[in-house]
């Protein structure tokens, strides 16, 4: 599938030191010119092979390397009940390591709508020098750009910074259902999902009676956990956002309405991002 020795190498932070001339003029040795700089300031990151620096980060900053990536999305695609014939990848590294765009298209899955013959395409990019943050899509386009322009139809999307909230499970989740979705695994089904409308005041109903449900030790009674509903809620938004809105291009919580596959991926992206989460279970809503 895609290329492996574009990203066969890891990445590592690295204490900072600045340079204080005068101290070594005054010493005549070069190490005495060398200060420590507090993690908290920044820190380096760089190529465990070559050494080569690729970027200054916060001692927060989350490492994910390029081929646990790669691995993952592999993974996804093959366990998904995809046709592969003809099926085209491409593994795009820039500046010796700082980016990569991932890039699949699956030609025998595509779509004729309208006067229009989509390819369903799979887009990630990601970075180690923070230019590009973890952001990736999948869906039936003509034309597609990172800057949250597409023409076609968006089925999924990821979109984190490097410092919060990616989370490897929680993407393949996302991406193993789009995949199924555009392979006819259920295919009517979730389609039908697509365009069902849902408003938010049904999705919080939903989330209410399912993963929010809560029994209050004190009464005994069901009621919704508000920390739980308002982070489902929060991707809910979110998933309409990018899904059915404009993307980047539309301010949050501009949608009183999505679709019932809107509060698929955000029930989804809550039950399998237990890393983030802590105490989360893997549960299962529909």
């Amino acid at each position: 599938m895609f290329n492996h020795d574009a990203v066969n190498f890891q990445v590592e932070k690295f204490p900072l030191h600045a340079w204080d001339m005068d101290e070594y003029m005054s010493t005549g040795t070069w190490t005495s010119g060398l200060l420590a700089v507090s993690p908290e300031v920044g820190m380096g990151l760089r190529r465990t092979d070559t050494k080569e620096p690729l970027a200054i980060v916060s001692e927060s900053y989350n490492i994910e390397q390029y081929d646990t990536i790669v691995d993952g999305v592999e993974y996804a695609i093959r366990k998904s009940p995809l046709d592969l014939t003809g099926a085209a990848f491409r593994t795009n590294v820039y500046g010796n390591g700082s980016q990569l765009m991932l890039e699949a298209t699956f030609p025998a899955h595509s779509m004729q709508i309208g006067h229009s013959k989509l390819h369903p395409q799979l887009f990630f990019r990601t970075s180690h020098n923070r230019t590009w943050k973890h952001n990736g899509s999948v869906g039936f386009f003509d034309m597609h750009c990172y800057n949250g322009q597409w023409l076609g139809d968006k089925i999924t999307y990821i979109t984190n910074r490097h410092s919060k909230n990616f989370n490897v499970d929680e993407f393949m989740a996302k991406l193993g259902n789009a995949l199924e979705y555009i392979a006819g695994e259920g295919a009517e089904e979730m389609r039908r999902w697509y365009v069902t409308p849902v408003t938010r005041e049904q999705a919080i109903n939903l989330f209410s009676k399912t993963l929010a449900k809560h029994q209050d030790n004190v009464t005994r009674k069901n009621k919704p956990n508000q920390v739980r509903l308002s982070n489902l809620m929060k991707t809910f938004d979110e998933e309409n956002r990018h899904i059915h809105g404009k993307g980047v291009y539309e301010k949050y919580g501009m949608r009183d309405q999505g679709s019932l596959w809107s509060a698929y991926n955000a029930a989804t992206a809550w039950s399998t991002h237990t890393k983030s989460r802590e105490g989360a279970a893997l549960r299962t809503l529909w």
